[in-house]
């Protein structure tokens, strides 16, 4: 089976950060999602509100770097919970439990400062990309090296001596 669910939207509050019993983080916000269409009538695009979870080093990136308004691009699960509330009445919620959490802008678009660049934290490691390498595409790591721009390192230059100029003649053409 499958349950993976990709949203982007703007915060609709500053994460909340709380710690369970044993110390673990979990921080707890909401993400204003617009539709693709407009209303019945062709009219407005319609926004829905969606509770968002984000467990352990996750929950710690998300409450330090994001703020009120700031885009944001959440892929994970959806999860229904149940539980009773005060009034002893049965209650479900429905609410993303964050896997991996990446900027959906940069902080200078939001207000004039450097850019962030795409960097993505994630859930089970420092940088849970699938492509195996924490410092491309995206991955969260320790201060790399090479300076990253928008997550994507792009491929050293090839050394010269690998090229050969071919003459205008279409028989040295390989294909």
């Amino acid at each position: 089976m499958l349950n993976h669910i990709v949203i982007m939207g703007r915060l609709t509050r500053d994460p909340e950060l709380r710690r369970t019993g044993s110390g673990i983080a979990v921080a707890s916000f909401s993400v204003a999602v617009d539709r693709d269409f407009g209303g019945r009538d062709g009219g407005e695009k319609e926004t829905d509100f969606i509770d968002c979870v984000a467990w352990r080093q996750t929950g710690e990136f998300v409450s330090k770097y994001f703020t009120k308004g700031r885009m944001i691009v959440v892929s994970g699960r959806l999860q229904i919970r149940s539980w009773t509330d005060k009034d002893g009445n049965k209650r479900r919620t429905a609410e993303v439990v964050a896997d991996n959490v990446y900027f959906g802008d940069s902080k200078r678009d939001n207000d004039g400062g450097s850019a962030y660049g795409g960097n993505t934290y994630g859930g089970n490691a420092y940088g849970g990309n699938s492509y195996g390498n924490q410092n491309n595409y995206g991955g969260y790591s320790a201060p790399a090296p090479a300076p990253s721009y928008g997550g994507y390192s792009a491929p050293a230059a090839a050394p010269a001596s690998d090229f050969a100029m071919l003459e205008d003649d279409d028989a040295q053409l390989p294909f």
